[in-house]
């Protein structure tokens, strides 16, 4: 069954700094939002898939984010480890509409799970 994706607008472009990222709160979990030099936007879930250490919190460079906690380097894009480490979190939709941050993002639904 496909999911539903819903654009979820937070903010302007100019309220994440260039080589930098921001977060947003999701029930089912933080994400990060990044900005490259080049005005490119990516999301990831803000985990690194090593020790979960906080990749909002981590260096910006070209289209990657080192990990503050043990120096693992995320592709932007896909959300996989690079160079000899292994392991991938988890990318989000996003996209600039006008000027201003867009997430695709599942609704979240409350509830017991029907397995």
């Amino acid at each position: 069954m496909d999911q539903i994706i819903t654009w979820t607008d937070i903010g302007p472009l100019s309220s994440i700094p260039r080589q930098g990222a921001r977060t947003v709160e999701h029930p089912a979990g933080r994400i990060a939002v990044f900005r490259t030099i080049d005005d490119q936007i990516f999301a990831l879930r803000d985990a690194c898939p090593h020790k979960q250490g906080p990749l909002s919190e981590g260096i910006v460079h070209g289209h990657a984010v080192t990990c503050p906690l043990h120096n693992w380097v995320i592709d932007l894009g896909s959300g996989q480890a690079m160079g000899p480490d292994e392991g991938c979190t988890g990318t989000i939709p996003a996209r600039l509409e006008d000027g201003r941050v867009v997430l695709g993002l599942v609704p979240w639904r409350e509830g017991p799970a029907n397995g």
